[in-house]
């Protein structure tokens, strides 16, 4: 009886360790959508970026990491800004040195990181 328990427990640790696996091998890649707290975005996809001031530039990419110049006209103009993915919803920038605060992205929420539609104004009389 011990015997089974035993194999029941290791196939089922197996089986659970096996889908954490494929879950997590889908999922680490950092091009997407992402959203601050202040409601900054910015849009990943390979080496090519939407900065958080709408400009559109390159960087070095890597599957769990990016990197760019930040463009003029934007804060910080001419400085690094490194992103690091730390899990499928969770990244961490620091712009500047590798002392500077720590900026918490997070994945946006399907359809935040969309252009806005221009709100209609109603015109009277």
């Amino acid at each position: 009886m011990r015997h089974r328990f035993l194999a029941v427990l290791t196939t089922s640790a197996s089986f659970a360790i096996l889908l954490t696996s494929v879950h997590i091998s889908l999922a680490d890649v950092i091009d997407g959508d992402w959203c601050r707290a202040d409601g900054k975005r910015m849009k990943i996809r390979g080496p090519e970026i939407v900065t958080p001031g709408g400009n559109q530039t390159r960087g070095d990419y890597a599957r769990h990491s990016f990197s760019s110049v930040i463009p003029a006209g934007e804060a910080g103009a001419g400085e690094n800004v490194s992103i690091i993915l730390l899990s499928e919803y969770l990244a961490h920038a620091r712009q500047g040195s590798d002392t500077a605060p720590v900026q918490v992205w997070n994945r946006c929420p399907p359809g935040v990181a969309e252009p806005r539609p221009a709100l209609a104004v109603e015109k009277s009389g």
